[in-house]
């Protein structure tokens, strides 16, 4: 072993070497979701749907629009305004808080 060698595994261990599986052939393109929160969610209404918006009046946010795949669950939907949302994916939390507020959740191909 060189001496650059002796420095590099005396102070960062495990930087030579391998790790991990190969993946061959990774098609970049197959992993690409990009995801939003639900606290965030209601930014994306426009401001002249947020006004006409009642408990049976309940906007549809199609976050593919926006260029998001996935919606996750963190923070709140505002308290007592039911929303629609159309998403590829969505988690088990964002799905349950959803349907807590009074929304719905549609699943897009």
């Amino acid at each position: 072993m060189h001496h650059h060698r002796i420095l590099f595994d005396k102070y960062h261990p495990g930087y030579f070497g391998k790790v991990g599986m190969r993946y061959f052939h990774k098609l970049r393109n197959k992993f690409f979701c990009p995801t939003v929160n639900i606290d965030t969610l209601w930014s994306m209404v426009p401001q002249e749907v947020k006004d006409k918006a009642t408990k049976d009046n309940a906007p549809v946010i199609d976050v593919t629009q926006f260029g998001y795949f996935k919606v996750l669950g963190k923070g709140l939907l505002p308290a007592g305004q039911p929303v629609v949302v159309k998403a590829k994916l969505i988690s088990k939390t964002a799905e349950k808080k959803i349907k807590e507020a009074g929304g719905a959740v549609l699943l897009t191909a």
